[in-house]
């Protein structure tokens, strides 16, 4: 038994029994030696004793390079929070041949399909005409469907265009929509590939008629769409925030949207959970959820049967192919922050 792999499982705020079905979880545990804490993050003193025999490390544990250097027998960190947060030493991990691994492509047929669904009742006012209907003040014919528009054919933007963008990309196909990307990270025959065209930031706000945001969260774009940003939308637009809150200068969306110029679907915030009080509460013109598009158990499975694939991979001295690999260049400009719903 002391021969098999040791395996440390240090999740928070994930749980294996969250995030592995029963088959996944067995797999898991023919894979080597569990040492699983789950009630509360992993203790310093266990890790620290641990290290020397860890093959494996599922969690979001600080590894320095002090602590890096401790595993000689490491192979890969999986980070089940699906962010790369600043608490490794991802250039030591690089130079030691230590995978540093997410799964982080897990959310995003759930965010993509929410992200669709909201745009379509934004454009068509569904949730709106419920609203009035309910509340014994609905109009009818025509006059029902002021201020909407079909959205079959209408220009879309995208902002961010990783797994998440590109996965919605794919659900837009029957709808035909000409799809324009601003990415400043990829080159433009990526989007091309995916029969988008390549834009600037002004253009995809200025020409789209429906706006999706998806850009992550970095140390230079913070509050990137700001007052001159959000000026240059259409009268009339839809603009869907399913990212992170703070790419965007927030309260200028919420004045912007109660002015009537374009309508919003939120499903992040600058404070979650949400102030009882917060003015976005009674924001008319906006449809608002509360970061719940990718919680569903479909997207939470599938990152234990990403991460186990490739821990069986990598045991095996194969390299892995389900989880995103740890970029240094990348990671060290993400501005990660925790997660609890999705």
């Amino acid at each position: 038994m002391a021969d098999r792999p040791l395996i440390l499982v240090d999740p928070l705020p994930r749980t294996l029994d969250v995030i592995c079905e029963p088959g996944v979880r067995k797999r898991l545990e023919a894979l080597g030696r569990l040492v699983i804490s789950e009630d509360r993050q992993m203790p310093d003193e266990m890790v620290d004793r641990m290290l020397p025999e860890a093959a494996i490390l599922i969690g979001q544990t600080a590894m320095p390079k002090e602590r890096l250097d401790r595993a000689p027998k490491l192979k890969a960190i999986f980070n089940v929070e699906t962010n790369f947060l600043p608490n490794i030493d991802y250039e030591h991990c690089q130079a030691r041949g230590i995978w540093v691994l997410s799964p982080t492509s897990s959310f995003a047929q759930a965010v993509a399909e929410s992200s669709l669904a909201m745009a379509i009742d934004l454009a068509r006012g569904i949730t709106a005409g419920d609203r009035a209907f309910r509340a014994g003040g609905e109009p009818y014919g025509l006059d029902a469907n002021e201020g909407c528009f079909m959205f079959a054919g209408a220009p879309v933007g995208i902002i961010g265009f990783g797994d998440l963008g590109r996965t919605l990309r794919a659900l837009l196909m029957p709808f035909r929509n000409p799809v324009a990307v601003y990415d400043p990270w990829l080159p433009a025959d990526v989007i091309r590939a995916q029969d988008c065209t390549p834009a600037s930031l002004e253009d995809v706000l200025s020409k789209s008629r429906i706006i999706f945001v998806f850009a992550s969260v970095t140390t230079e774009n913070q509050g990137f769409l700001g007052r001159r940003e959000l000026d240059l939308i259409q009268p009339g637009s839809a603009f869907l925030l399913m990212s992170r809150a703070a790419v965007v200068d927030f309260p200028e969306l919420i004045r912007q949207v109660e002015s009537g110029r374009f309508k919003a679907a939120i499903d992040v915030f600058p404070e979650e959970p949400v102030p009882a009080n917060h003015p976005v509460r009674k924001l008319e013109g906006a449809l608002l959820s509360a970061h719940r598009t990718g919680g569903m158990p479909e997207a939470l499975h599938q990152i234990g049967r990403m991460t186990v694939a490739d821990a069986e991979l990598i045991l095996r001295g194969l390299p892995p192919v389900m989880c995103r690999r740890a970029d240094p260049s990348i990671a060290r400009r993400l501005r990660s922050m925790p997660v609890s719903i999705t």
